[in-house]
């Protein structure tokens, strides 16, 4: 039986989900995504390269947007979902306190510690290697070495300022400039070099440090003080949010807007009102326009109407929806396979390098699969 070919005009109908007053609608897909009954939708490599496409928005060392064009859902959200809890990451786990004088409890400032985003030489951190905890199945783990730990330090004293006398007598009460370590930063703490990570995290601006130099981390008074040693190890964000390599990683479908009867004068405005700035722009109606018989437009030459800028910068608050003037005339909706993604680093990975670790996750899974598959079928 020969396949039949959907036209044009019905398979962008397909992408669009409806987004009504008080409904949503096509939102589901069908069993098999992107696939509908007597069509052919055989995979084809030189098919997928033409319809996938991505599109960078914004892109800053700790901020990116992007889109993906061409996918089906549970691709995007496999990313997401790797973005979030797969990429390994370098984080505090285990900190032995050798002295703790402040008002901090122990287990409340490694608590702190371990939320400290940290980085380093991008080498060096690929270079490391996942520490395996001992287990009732392996009482030995891997056991810590210079490959899968490193170590860190923190040792402080508050005391009084060289001047803290003449800042005394002035009234100075200000503890910043009253003692010294009077604020225990993220700063102050000391990375210790170990084996071969010399190798790759000698010098300032490869050595392991943290994100965000100015964490507090406590307050202390004189006679306080901090001595703690730091094992940092990586892992995964499904296993603890503080290995998450992402603050957040989302994503959402590009706004649909379709004006189906024109929108004139006052009612242009009003209705560029209730978008927000960018989203719905103002023309005037051309001569061409008013001239062409059931266009909508005759005899209105010269007037503003309403026309679609950038769906881009929609919220989709459907306030259009709410006002009577505008039914029938604007149809509202999102596109299924365009997802905007968002991302925001930590600051281990930069912003691009996030998606490109994601996607070489996907790959080692889908290799992972053909491979059990593989041995199934032996």
């Amino acid at each position: 039986m020969p396949s039949i070919r959907a036209s044009q005009e019905e398979r962008d109908a397909r992408k669009i989900v409806g987004v009504n007053a008080e409904t949503v609608t096509n939102v589901t897909s069908t069993d098999f995504p992107g696939h509908y009954p007597g069509e052919d939708h055989e995979w084809d490599l030189e098919e997928f390269r033409k319809t996938f496409h991505v599109q960078f928005h914004k892109l800053q060392p700790l901020d990116a947007s992007f889109s993906l064009i061409g996918i089906d859902a549970s691709i995007a959200n496999a990313f997401r979902r790797i973005l979030l809890a797969e990429i390994p990451t370098l984080a505090i786990e285990y900190v032995f306190v050798h002295n703790n004088t402040s008002i901090v409890q122990d287990e409340v400032l490694a608590q702190r510690l371990g939320l400290i985003p940290l980085t380093g030489s991008p080498a060096g951190l690929r270079w490391l290697r996942q520490y395996r905890k001992p287990t009732d199945e392996d009482p030995e783990g891997s056991g810590v070495a210079d490959n899968n730990t490193i170590v860190m330090k923190l040792n402080v004293e508050c005391t009084k300022a060289d001047n803290y006398d003449e800042l005394d007598r002035k009234g100075e009460d200000d503890p910043r400039l009253l003692y010294k370590h009077a604020h225990v930063y993220a700063r102050d703490l000391e990375f210790v070099l170990s084996g071969r990570q010399n190798t790759y995290f000698e010098g300032e601006a490869n050595a392991v440090r943290s994100v965000h130099p100015d964490i507090l981390l406590a307050k202390m008074r004189p006679g306080q003080c901090i001595d703690m040693e730091m094992h940092c190890i990586k892992g995964i964000g499904a296993d603890h949010a503080k290995f998450s390599p992402v603050a957040t990683a989302s994503y959402r479908l590009l706004p649909s807007i379709t004006i189906t009867r024109p929108i004139l004068g006052p009612d242009a405005r009003k209705f560029a009102r209730c978008f927000p700035r960018g989203v719905i722009g103002l023309e005037e109606v051309s001569a061409e326009e008013a001239g062409r018989e059931g266009s909508g437009y005759e005899g209105h030459e010269g007037e503003k109407k309403a026309v679609v800028r950038n769906t881009f910068k929609d919220t989709v608050s459907r306030e259009c929806l709410r006002h009577p003037e505008f039914e029938g005339k604007v149809k509202l909706g999102r596109v299924r396979d365009h997802f905007i993604f968002m991302v925001e680093s930590t600051g281990q990975y930069p912003s691009d390098e996030l998606f490109l670790e994601s996607v070489s996750i996907m790959r080692e899974k889908c290799a992972a699969m053909k491979r059990g598959l593989a041995n199934i079928l032996r």
